[in-house]
């Protein structure tokens, strides 16, 4: 029994010894808690079920804005990233080799065009596009991952997949002035997000306690102009905790979502 023990303790002692050396984070509050989460997403139903609830209540508005009509085209901005793509099988690799992400890594997978879709996304802006609505991509994805994302929106046959309907990042992660550019062209129904910044620039580069207010000043708005997607994994929610400070190590995190925290 002892050597039994003895071989065991071993064992262990190698796997951590061979983890230590690939770099990978050691019990860490980040990479494990987003393995949790993509888990969820990938496997709860309920989260299935929310990001229905979603699609479900932009059928029902954009019906009644069908009804309407101010002279302008109309339009539907929609984010990308968790919110028409789910990119939950990145965060699985990362996650389960001890790491975060980084923008390398982002865009090598980005490239692959592998992405599958969230659910209800892909019905819902098909249903839009056949009553005459454009939809536009505004994603902070970068200039250099167009040619993946086309490829990916056009895998699954999403609407409007093309050069001139993706509004790739451009200079800042601020997306007001991209969505000023359709609004001056389109009458804007909708908007879709799974990150708060992707309806107002009154969420950009803002704490949690100003991101709380804007959310409490706009609250008529959401489920009405403004459709939000669940995103556990990552978001504005986690960065602005940081201070958007993007260099900290998975250590440095930690020790800011532990002070973050509230227990009892």
């Amino acid at each position: 029994m002892k050597k039994a023990v003895l071989i065991f303790s071993i064992i262990l002692t190698a796997c951590s010894s061979i983890k230590q050396s690939q770099g990978v984070q050691q019990n860490s509050v980040v990479v494990d808690g987003k393995l949790f989460t993509t888990v969820f997403q990938q496997r709860a139903a309920e989260y299935k079920a929310l990001c229905y609830q979603a699609y479900n209540i932009a059928y029902f508005r954009l019906g009644q804005s069908l009804t309407m009509n101010n002279g302008k085209p109309k339009a539907i901005i929609t984010d990308i990233d968790e919110t028409v793509l789910d990119n939950s099988s990145y965060a699985a690799k990362r996650a389960l080799q001890g790491s975060d992400y980084t923008p390398a890594t982002w865009a090598e997978f980005t490239g692959l065009a592998v992405s599958d879709t969230v659910p209800g996304a892909l019905a819902f802006l098909q249903y839009a596009a056949s009553n005459n609505v454009e939809i536009f991509y505004i994603t902070n994805r970068e200039q250099n991952e167009r040619s993946g994302t086309l490829q990916n929106l056009k895998k699954f046959g999403f609407p409007n997949a093309d050069e001139a309907h993706l509004l790739t990042k451009a200079g800042t992660s601020g997306k007001e002035a991209r969505r000023q550019q359709v609004t001056a062209t389109h009458e804007v129904v909708l908007l879709l997000g799974d990150n708060l910044s992707d309806f107002s620039f009154l969420f950009d580069k803002k704490t949690s306690e100003e991101r709380s207010a804007a959310t409490n000043g706009l609250a008529p708005q959401f489920g009405n102009k403004f459709i939000v997607l669940p995103n556990a994994n990552y978001g504005d929610w986690e960065t602005t905790l940081y201070k958007f400070k993007y260099g900290l190590t998975p250590a440095q995190k930690d020790s800011i979502l532990k002070a973050a925290v509230k227990g009892y």
